[in-house]
């Protein structure tokens, strides 16, 4: 089985290795701040999934922090003035905007990563619930000077499991905001995770299977393990009361079926995630960031 990973479009498009920098916006999140909620998503870590994201700072010194960290992994023949990256904008809620301020706010420090040389893109993570047309006016207007792609966390079509962990929207305010992102020209990357309790494996092919459906077709994915993380709601019922995690067998065979269901166009972004090492608390294998990559590989390849 062949896929198309996002390290290998990107040198497709760019014909050199990219890589991606994870940088923070300064925005909350509506589950954070009261207006939905005030924990979270009960699998979110305080970083608000980005744990490895450079700390708040002017966004020139988070892009330079953050180059420092991921320089190390071109290839020794890349000089670094011709090293290329993507601005990712990663923690909380890269959209969420009360008013015409923040909304300014986010436009002048988009347009300002955006607009260096080294940088070729920009992923903007955020929820779904999160994108008014302001908004996506904005990103459309920053599309046009370079590629743009949103990443929308849906983690599940199953309406019981999105109220168990607290996501705050119904499914169908997913479809508006895919659908008016693919009507602006912005590709939008959908995350999943595999393993939410209650799930069955049935439950979460057929997530996979809801996407591979969509019209304009899919542009990106994520797969992403769950993760159960100290200090998070689940952690914490997870210690009081253990539910089934994935073993690697069961996952890494779970990824290549998730795989084989998905259009050859859909760029995979992510097979398993990972997690703070300090934080995890299950399935303990996923930290073995190695291993669970090369038996994916090798089961993809005799997929």
């Amino acid at each position: 089985m062949k896929i198309l990973t996002l390290s290998e479009a990107l040198k497709r498009r760019y014909h050199t290795k990219v890589y991606k920098l994870a940088l923070s916006s300064g925005c909350t999140c509506p589950n954070r701040d009261g207006t939905l909620g005030t924990g979270g998503c009960t699998f979110c870590s305080a970083g608000g999934s980005g744990d490895f994201a450079a700390p708040l700072a002017p966004i020139a010194e988070q892009i330079e922090r953050a180059k420092a960290l991921v320089d190390p992994k071109f290839p020794k023949n890349i000089a670094p003035e011709d090293r290329r990256y993507i601005a990712y904008f990663q923690s909380y809620t890269n959209t969420y905007v009360k008013g015409a301020e923040d909304l300014s706010r986010l436009g002048r420090l988009y347009t300002e990563a955006i607009s260096r040389a080294d940088i070729v893109g920009l992923a903007i993570g955020t929820r779904p619930d999160c994108l008014p047309e302001p908004v996506i006016e904005m990103l459309a207007a920053l599309n046009e000077v370079k590629p743009v792609w949103v990443e929308l966390g849906l983690q599940t079509v199953h309406e019981a499991s999105a109220e168990a962990f607290h996501r705050g929207y119904p499914l169908d305010v997913f479809e508006s905001a895919y659908h008016r992102l693919a009507a602006a020209g912005i590709p939008a990357v959908v995350h999943v995770i595999l393993g939410l309790p209650g799930e069955t494996r049935k439950m979460m092919l057929e997530t996979v299977d809801y996407l591979a459906k969509l019209s304009p077709t899919l542009p990106g994915i994520k797969l992403q393990l769950l993760h159960v993380l100290k200090g998070t709601a689940m952690g914490e019922a997870y210690l009081k009361d253990p539910f089934p995690v994935f073993t690697l067998e069961a996952y890494t065979d779970l990824v290549v079926d998730c795989l084989k269901r998905l259009p050859e166009t859909t760029v995979v972004h992510r097979l398993t995630g990972d997690a703070p090492k300090r934080l995890l608390i299950a399935p303990k294998w996923s930290a073995n960031k190695r291993l669970v990559l090369n038996t994916l590989r090798a089961k993809i390849a005799r997929a």
